[in-house]
């Protein structure tokens, strides 16, 4: 969040004399494709168009404060000033190591001591509210308009309320709807940001970046035909304490009833920038999948030094409940079993494993399980050079952030999976930046469960590694999702926000026929070579293994691969695609690529064009669904090949099922 605005960013420079009666900018991106239309009369609209073909008809956006002080609209101009930026961004741990940061910035500078800037990309724009005012404001209200001229169709996931609280309580995990924008449900059930927009020709992608000391944005149906419009929880006046039958009947979650919260959005800094409002426009499905507008609209990072954040692989418990066989004593939340789940991320190169639900009291961070042998767990982790991440409540830690924070990097912890936060109005919005800057302060990582979706934060504190955000593998455990179909609908919109904690390769993951819910014993949907290949298509820079080590050693060919596959990336190409249908992706490592390509229910023939890969041969090890596949979904078949740059590959992908390869360059 900057503290305040440039009195002068530009080249062009429109004196006030002249501003006060402008009412139309016009701003078109580098490549002058797109173009975004200002209108300043009584109120600020702005549109969005490409070439002669509007894609967002004139929308209405302010900022109202406290007194009923709208931003926007009547007030005068005194400058405006436009710019070009063209600069390189080099990610520590992303899906590329280099992003293109190319934008054209409008910056319309009012009396009263606040500004509005507007960026036009090459593929899509953004704008902001800035102040530069003493003290504190209150925001009252947001308004920002996406207005359509059709009855497109759009991609919306509705919030999931699980029976608790107000309407924008919610643990940001369901499936996502296809529907006509007339048909979206009302209000009353907002719509968890990123969108997909269909309007013909292009995708549209709404969404927001750097959500600092503010609250989340929603979408809703709009009162006007065919639009979106924004919508945000207020701050809480109360809230009552939950547990969770899932887990346990504890405190875990601070719960927003109905009518318990302010008329405020945000009590905040008076010299600020606000959150982006971003519009991400596609030509192809495949472009969405592969898009940068969130990391580069978010803070740069605020650690300096990065050397000891370790991104990696996570052998987890909670899937399975620490299920394992073939050891010669019980399982179950104690030394014994991390133990042996840190002799198998030793075994097999993984960087961490995770004590999730049971490290700790529910409700106090600082109370350990006593049968954990914590320090003397931690001692041997040490010497398999393998860390230990703990799982906590966002409640047990809220209040103890430093000193479990300190207490832990002393004992030795790497990082804490952080869990229900299940809101993101401000007070939880500023508990992540909190959590985030004690934890780098004592060089610990941080993954965000029951959490809302990323907006760069893992750009402005990267040692916040991944995000959940997004209806997971787990819910495999207690229903009978369409999980394939998901799989290839969330990579084109939940992950345009940033990395999914998704946890996948489930080794025993059933056919569409097959599948049962299973609390224990626990299985997933779609083939062997689908699980596998989740690890190349899901960004994450922390990565789970979900299964048993039991089962994952008895399936060590497996095994083997994925353990492979990389969680950062210095390149990554999206081969083709289409949202809810199917998704390819190749992700470059060194010189060493790899490729994944997922499938919902219906198999699919699909001709992956190796064009992408530089000039030469590879030796490739792929995995791909066996002739039995779609009755038995753990058949697979292992293939070794040679191809060349440039060739053509036939695939032919099961029902649920996957392909995936790691390509090596050979030497001449």
């Amino acid at each position: 969040m900057q503290l305040s605005y440039p009195l002068v960013i530009g080249t062009m420079l429109i004196h006030s004399a002249v501003a006060a009666f402008a009412t139309n900018y016009h701003l078109a991106s580098p490549d002058g494709r797109l173009a975004v239309d200002v209108e300043v009369g009584d109120t600020i609209r702005y549109s969005l168009a490409a070439g002669e073909r509007r894609l967002i008809e004139p929308s209405v956006i302010s900022l109202t404060l406290a007194d009923n002080e709208k931003l926007g609209g009547k007030q005068v101009i005194k400058e405006a000033h436009t710019d070009s930026v063209n600069e390189t961004i080099t990610p520590p741990f992303y899906k590329k190591k280099t992003i293109k940061d190319e934008y054209n910035r409008l910056l319309l500078r009012y009396e009263g001591q606040y500004a509005l800037e507007f960026r036009a990309y090459n593929d899509g724009m953004a704008y902001r509210y800035l102040t530069s005012r003493d003290g504190t404001i209150r925001v009252l209200d947001e308004q920002c308009e996406f207005n359509f001229s059709q009855d497109h169709g759009v991609w919306a996931q509705y919030v999931n309320r699980w029976g608790k609280g107000d309407k924008y309580y919610t643990t940001f995990e369901n499936s996502y709807a296809h529907v006509p924008l007339s048909q979206l449900i009302t209000k009353d059930t907002p719509i968890v940001a990123p969108v997909v927009v269909d309007a013909g020709g292009c995708k549209l992608a709404i969404l927001e970046a750097d959500l600092e000391d503010y609250a989340g944005m929603f979408l809703q149906r709009g009162t006007r035909p065919n639009s979106l419009e924004g919508t945000f929880a207020r701050r809480p006046t109360k809230t009552s304490i939950s547990g969770d039958r899932l887990v346990a009947e504890d405190n875990l979650e601070a719960v927003v009833g109905e009518g318990d919260r302010s008329a405020v959005i945000a009590a905040t800094l008076g010299s600020r920038s606000f959150p982006w409002r971003v519009v991400v426009v596609a030509d192809k499905d495949t472009d969405l999948a592969n898009n940068d507008m969130v990391y580069k609209l978010a803070s740069p990072s605020r650690i300096d030094d990065m050397s000891w954040i370790k991104p990696g692989k996570v052998a987890w418990d909670w899937w399975i409940e620490c299920d394992l066989w073939g050891v010669d004593f019980e399982a179950g939340v104690n030394f014994q079993t991390y133990r042996e789940y840190i002799n198998f991320a030793s075994e097999n190169g993984l960087e961490y494993i995770i004590i999730d639900v049971g490290f700790s009291k529910t409700n106090d961070i600082m109370q350990v399980n006593p049968a954990l042998r914590i320090e003397e767990l931690i001692a041997y982790a040490n010497s398999k050079h393998v860390g230990i991440i703990a799982w906590s409540g966002w409640l047990a830690i809220k209040d103890k952030i430093e000193e479990a924070c300190a207490h832990y990097a002393r004992l030795g912890i790497k990082g804490f999976k952080v869990d229900y936060m299940n809101r993101d109005d401000q007070e939880i919005v500023n508990f992540y930046y909190q959590m985030a800057e004690a934890a780098a302060k004592h060089h610990l990582l941080l993954d965000f469960h029951g959490a809302y979706k990323p907006t760069g934060l893992q750009r402005t504190w990267p040692n916040v590694l991944s995000f959940e955000g997004v209806k997971g593998q787990e819910w495999c455990r207690w229903t009978n999702p369409d999980q394939p179909g998901h799989v290839v609908t969330f990579p084109f919109i939940r992950m345009l926000a940033g990395p999914v904690d998704f946890t996948p390769g489930v080794f025993r993951s059933e056919s569409k026929e097959r599948f049962k819910p299973s609390w224990i014993g626990s299985m997933g949907q779609g083939t062997r070579a689908h699980q596998m290949a989740m690890y190349t298509v899901f960004e994450s820079p922390l990565q789970m293994l979900s299964d048993s080590p039991s089962r994952y050693r008895e399936q060590q060919e497996c095994t083997n691969f994925i353990r492979q596959v990389p969680t950062v990336w210095d390149e990554t190409v999206a081969l083709d695609g289409k949202i809810g249908e199917f998704i390819a992706l190749a992700r470059k490592r060194g010189e060493t690529w790899f490729i994944g390509a997922l499938t919902n229910w219906d198999g699919r023939e699909l001709t992956l064009d190796l064009s992408f890969l530089p000039k030469g041969r590879y030796q490739m090890e792929s995995f791909k669904d066996g002739a039995n596949a779609n009755r038995h979904a753990q058949d697979y078949r292992k293939e070794t090949a040679t191809v060349e740059a440039g060739q053509k590959l036939k695939l032919h992908l099961a029902s649920g099922g996957g392909w995936t390869a790691r390509l090596s360059p050979l030497r001449e």
